[in-house]
């Protein structure tokens, strides 16, 4: 199975292509280039966009805007494509990249998105509740790293890439493929146009 799996969800975009569970190649960069990359990627693997089996898409939580464009290039590689989609939350995938350790995406408003068990949900970094020595990775870590220390984290360097939700992580994660119309992000709450009107 050759599988494209990328995310949008932060500032940083990321992008791999898989093959039976091995990692092809990779790309860090910002999400409009996400289709760019998947095609240097296929080209590097000596494939083509016929030969992919499967995409899978960051659900977020994180930026409106980014997650919106991740589901809209998948949507319309899947329709192009004639391939089934899988989404993997944003979060689960930044996890899986450091294994015991909390992690943190930018919910902007001075909030940010955590896991509260396998539950995603929005909280003010000075809320969470944290084990002495709870490793914290991702955006929102490194935003609010002085808060969390203050409260008993460890905060990997700023140059750490446990910090990036890898796109290798969500192929590894990916469960049922379907079609990608039943895809849904996870907002976890509205956009801000709709909360200042």
């Amino acid at each position: 199975m050759l599988t494209l799996a990328f995310d949008t969800a932060t500032r940083v975009a990321t992008a791999a292509l898989v093959r039976d569970g091995t990692v092809l190649g990779e790309r860090v960069s910002r999400a409009v280039s996400v289709l760019e990359d998947a095609d240097e990627l296929l080209r590097e693997a000596g494939a083509e966009q016929r030969d992919l089996t499967g995409l899978v898409v960051g659900t977020g939580p994180g930026s409106f805007t980014g997650l919106r464009l991740g589901l809209a290039a998948a949507r319309g590689l899947a329709f192009a494509l004639d391939v089934p989609v899988a989404g993997v939350s944003t979060l689960r995938a930044l996890a899986a990249g450091s294994p015991g350790a909390l992690p943190v995406v930018d919910a902007g408003r001075r909030e940010v998105f955590v896991l509260d068990g396998p539950e995603p949900v929005v909280r003010k970094p000075e809320e969470l509740e944290l084990e002495p020595g709870t490793v914290c990775v991702g955006d929102g870590a490194l935003r609010y790293r002085a808060v969390l220390e203050s409260r008993g984290a460890e905060i990997p360097p700023d140059d750490d890439e446990r910090h990036l939700p890898r796109a290798r992580f969500h192929a590894a994660l990916a469960g049922d493929f379907g079609p990608a119309e039943q895809i849904e992000p996870l907002y976890l709450r509205v956009p801000d146009a709709e909360t200042s009107s």
